[in-house]
């Protein structure tokens, strides 16, 4: 199979205002809006996409309808400190402080409608142990 693209969509219990979220605090801008459905792409990079779906719409299986949260983002970024206090002073709720990992992540998470967890990242040195589970070309620096 060769993937073409790969983007998240996330459920949302209110479309509009979790979109408005992301806009608003991670730079994205719509490249498609509906009531239900809203597709957004990085200002900075148009590799980057997320897209929201209300929970409850017909193009939903009726199995998950109605279920949102329970899932962790990742943005990987270059200056983690910045950004966590851009984030605290926008008031938005932090989950996990600015703290560094072994495993090689300078990170902090805030809290997103709908459940979601953003995880903000910077790659930083792992710990030697840490290092010698990565692939080589897959070490973080």
């Amino acid at each position: 199979m060769q993937v073409t693209s790969y983007y998240p969509v996330l459920l949302s219990a209110d479309v509009a205002t979790a979109a408005a979220f992301y806009q608003a605090h991670f730079d994205f801008r719509p490249l498609y809006e509906a009531d239900w459905y809203v597709h957004l792409q990085s200002r900075n990079d148009p590799q980057v996409n997320l897209a929201l779906v209300d929970q409850t719409h017909a193009t939903i299986p009726a199995t998950a309808r109605g279920r949102t949260g329970g899932m962790l983002m990742n943005f990987e970024v270059s200056d983690v400190d910045a950004q966590y206090d851009r984030l605290r002073r926008a008031g938005l709720t932090i989950a996990l402080s600015l703290r560094d990992e072994e495993f090689g992540q300078r990170h902090f998470i805030v809290q997103a409608p709908d459940g979601v967890l953003v995880d903000v990242i910077q790659p930083i040195p792992p710990s030697p142990a840490q290092a010698a589970l990565y692939q080589p070309n897959a070490l973080p620096k």
